[in-house]
């Protein structure tokens, strides 16, 4: 499968965006969707995860209640609705995705797109 993100931009704290990442290739359906973040200096991280039918969602603590995660198969498409950005929500966010289940770690995931940049100022 091949993935692009897109939606990134440059918006101020308190602001909404979201993100999108198209799927191409092989069934969208079968793919457990995820996004990441990697801010300058720092580690990437799991953000939020999707299941293949859009049944159950995951998120770290600290975008929880504020960033949504959502996906339409119809479209090939994955989504990630954040509201309420704070300054600490700048990075460079990506797409991935890996057969079947949740996994927070990146190294699990075989498929990433190419990553759009957020930046959020004070």
């Amino acid at each position: 499968v091949q993935l692009q993100a897109y939606g990134g931009g440059l918006v101020q704290a308190g602001d909404s965006l979201r993100l999108s990442c198209a799927a191409s290739g092989r069934s969208f359906s079968i793919y457990y969707m995820a996004w990441f973040r990697q801010a300058p200096g720092k580690e990437r991280e799991f953000v939020a995860g999707i299941t293949r039918n859009g049944d159950s969602t995951d998120y770290t603590d600290s975008v929880k209640g504020r960033f949504t995660i959502s996906r339409d198969n119809a479209k090939n498409t994955v989504y990630l609705q954040m509201n309420s950005l704070k300054p600490e929500d700048t990075a460079v966010y990506y797409c991935a995705a890996r057969i079947i289940s949740y996994s927070a770690r990146g190294r699990d995931y075989p498929y990433w797109g190419q990553g759009t940049q957020v930046t959020v100022s004070s």
